[in-house]
């Protein structure tokens, strides 16, 4: 599916716990003024009622009806169904909401809600980080081209979405990948969210600085780590150490499974210089055998897509001609086997939308 080139507009709406945020998309570009509104997230009947005024709102600045509604909303929920269930954050939802049958009446539209994780991924699959990966892969006079992605956010929490040949891969029960409530790098008993969070720095920046706890967000705590602000130096620049060689572990056992690029979003990407290179180290440690034996720890290599210095090598891999024992014709291949780690270009949010966009037109068409 060519997102640019559809026609389609798409209601969409970025669903923080404090505020809304809502807009209208068309080819996977924003073409309305955002409008921001109160969650409300703790009375359901406020809240829907400024979901129904946002969607109004945006509505009437479009040149035309809108075609569906589309977004992202956290879960547990049957996104199917258009069912949002007992939500941490919108404690409003509790026992069960139908959102999606609640819009569809009220406007008499198609609605398509999914996952954030899922949203964020299928955006850059479609129209962000891995069609502009393969352009410049030919720019550079490579002949490989990637058609598997997995997204990975970071954040308050860690999610992730998998999309393989253009097709996003939606679980049977409505979840994401859910990558949070796998094994924890660094504690048996926890899962892989405690150690790659927003909770995660500050706890570890807590007992290398010995509080009892802080104040001090992310970037705060960044800013310790490069000399910009007073703090723990050590413990802030550990902090971001500890929390890329978790990242690491997740990556690793995700490239493991699915054969394909890994892109990361997110507030914590911005901290990329930091965590980065704890988290490659991690992806190209070494497994050993019973008899002390070394071997690599993935059958693939893998490569950081933001070092320009490699990112030639990334891109032309090793190109082999052979020929048929008949002699009347030769085959082209690329015998290096790779995947690569890259950082989004895009904001969360205008990913989560453009993924929404994308998902809305794949329903609304039937095309991958």
């Amino acid at each position: 599916m060519l997102l640019s080139n559809d026609n389609h507009l798409i209601l969409t709406l970025d669903a923080g716990g404090t505020n809304f945020v809502f807009s209208a998309y068309q080819g996977g570009r924003e073409i309305a003024n955002p409008i921001t509104l109160p969650s409300n997230a703790h009375d359901l009947d406020r809240c829907i009622g400024a979901i129904y005024s946002g969607f109004e709102k945006v509505s009437a600045e479009l040149p035309r009806p809108a075609d569906a509604i589309s977004f992202a909303f956290p879960g547990p929920a049957d996104y199917s169904l258009g069912i949002i269930g007992d939500l941490p954050n919108f404690k409003a939802f509790n026992g069960g909401v139908p959102l999606g049958p609640m819009l569809e009446e009220r406007f008499g539209l198609p609605v398509f809600i999914n996952n954030d994780g899922n949203l964020f991924a299928y955006g850059e699959a479609l129209a962000g980080f891995l069609p502009d990966l393969n352009r410049r892969i030919i720019d550079h006079g490579g002949i490989k081209q990637f058609r598997n992605l997995v997204g990975m956010t970071l954040g308050t929490g860690f999610g992730c979405g998998i999309v393989l040949n253009n097709i996003l891969m939606e679980g049977d029960n409505s979840n994401d990948a859910g990558i949070h409530n796998t094994s924890n790098r660094y504690n048996p008993v926890w899962n892989a969210e405690e150690s790659i969070s927003t909770r995660a720095i500050q706890r570890v920046y807590c007992e290398g600085a010995r509080l009892h706890s802080t104040s001090l967000m992310p970037k705060d705590i960044y800013e310790i780590a490069v000399g910009l602000a007073q703090g723990n130096r050590e413990a802030a620049i550990r902090s971001f150490q500890i929390f890329g060689e978790a990242l690491g572990n997740s990556v690793a056992n995700m490239i493991t499974l699915i054969d394909g690029i890994v892109v990361i979003g997110g507030g914590l990407a911005t901290a990329w210089d930091l965590f980065a290179p704890a988290m490659f180290k991690e992806i190209d440690r070494m497994y050993f055998s019973p008899s002390d034996e070394e071997y690599a720890r993935l059958s693939v290599k893998v490569y950081n897509l933001e070092d320009k210095n490699t990112f030639e090598e990334f891109a032309t891999g090793s190109v082999r001609s052979i020929s048929l024992p008949t002699g009347n014709r030769a085959i082209r291949y690329d015998e290096l086997q790779r995947v690569g780690v890259g950082l989004s270009k895009l904001s969360a949010s205008k990913a989560i939308a453009i993924g929404a966009n994308a998902f809305a037109v794949q329903r609304l068409t039937g095309k991958d």
